[in-house]
């Protein structure tokens, strides 16, 4: 009886995958980050969506990819699965929200590092064997796992065809204050991505920069001129830090406000959701203005500003960077009220990141910022994710 119990689940978690992944997004959902309750939340629920992102975010570290898009569906599948884990009880069967965060995980990791399949699995099998916090005690861990897999499944197949990286910007303008591309392929980011939100990419259309030669723009110019004459190996530490995107960190940043202020699996997984998928929106709004207004770099306008990291192959305006860091920014203020300022802090620094190592004007920063606080004030309004 018990196992038809547990084949019942499975076919329950793989229906409820797909129809979690089929279904529009609505303007009904779950709470908005900010609106969870953490009274009686002991340290060990935060563990598994935490656990599985922070071994995303090493992953990336050492083999590459786009850590946005892939967090991105990582973190969906970890929230819907918990959600479906803590909703499928069959009988004396309580699915395993932890274990269903891992199914999911491993999933979706696999497709995206398949030289680590093994080890990622291994890293599934040593938490089944773990001693479980004490409310994991009476669950079942592979009825939460199996629900987990196969939303994992159904995430991977919705993101098969988001297009992704498959819009041609096209070729830009000729003329004075237009950016001119390097010999390598134009990095094309969220142009033409299918949102998680947004009605459509010009949703988040921004005001065009101050215009080439003006008296605002020759000053934002001249700023980065001096700060890259002037820079301190503190700043160029500080640049080198965020590098190569702003995601990872704010990830990172998330699993630490998480643990410290004792969120639950549910809350967590909620809270990852959330930052990723309107950080995501938020790129497909960048790049979107990007090749909308075709910008010049500050390094392109003054051939003696320095750009010891390199230079993006992108226009300039607005900052990616400034983009994922607004929406992330955003998400974890609603969700941690007590950290704003620290947060404005971090986001300040992100910003400034930029300016130190040659690449943007500080209108680059603020506009992006801006669209990126518009995509996250948008995502907790129309929410969806489940």
């Amino acid at each position: 009886m018990l196992r038809a119990t547990r084949r019942s689940l499975i076919v329950l978690g793989a229906a409820l995958a797909a129809s979690a992944c089929s279904e529009p997004v609505t303007t009904t959902g779950p709470a908005a980050p900010d609106q969870v309750s953490t009274s009686g939340v002991k340290f060990w629920e935060a563990g598994s969506s935490v656990r599985w992102n922070r071994r995303a975010v090493a992953l990336f570290r050492a083999r590459g990819g786009n850590p946005g898009r892939i967090i991105t569906y990582l973190s969906v599948a970890q929230y819907r699965a918990v959600l479906h884990a803590e909703h499928a009880k069959a009988g004396e069967i309580h699915p395993s929200p932890a274990a269903a965060a891992a199914g999911a995980s491993v999933v979706v990791l696999k497709q995206f590092y398949p030289l680590d399949a093994a080890a990622i699995e291994a890293e599934l099998d040593a938490q089944r064997v773990a001693t479980p916090w004490p409310g994991e005690k009476h669950m079942d861990f592979a009825a939460g796992e199996a629900i987990g897999r196969a939303i994992g499944a159904a995430v991977l197949a919705f993101a098969a065809t988001d297009n992704f990286g498959a819009t041609d910007p096209g070729s830009p303008p000729a003329g004075p204050g237009y950016w001119t591309s390097s010999e390598s392929p134009a990095v094309r980011g969220g142009l033409g991505a299918r949102p998680f939100f947004l009605t459509s990419a010009n949703e988040l259309l921004l005001p065009p920069p101050p215009a080439f030669g003006s008296a605002d723009y020759l000053a934002a110019l001249a700023e980065v001129r001096a700060t890259t004459d002037g820079r301190t190996s503190a700043q160029l530490a500080i640049a080198q830090k965020w590098v190569p995107f702003s995601g990872v960190l704010f990830n990172e940043l998330a699993g630490e406000l998480i643990e410290k202020h004792r969120r639950s699996e549910v809350e967590a997984a909620r809270i990852y959701a959330y930052g990723n998928a309107a950080a995501f929106d938020a790129i497909i709004g960048c790049f979107y203005n990007k090749y909308i207004y075709w910008f010049i770099r500050p390094s392109k306008a003054d051939v003696l500003i320095t750009t010891p990291l390199g230079l993006p192959n992108h226009p300039s305006y607005p900052a990616a960077h400034s983009c994922e860091t607004g929406a992330w920014q955003t998400i974890l203020s609603a969700a941690f009220p007590g950290e704003r300022k620290m947060l404005a802090d971090v986001a300040q620094e992100a910003a400034d990141s930029r300016v130190f190592a040659g690449l943007h004007h500080r209108f680059d920063n603020e506009a992006g910022a801006s669209l990126g606080h518009l995509a996250a004030k948008l995502a907790l309004k129309r929410k969806g994710l489940h």
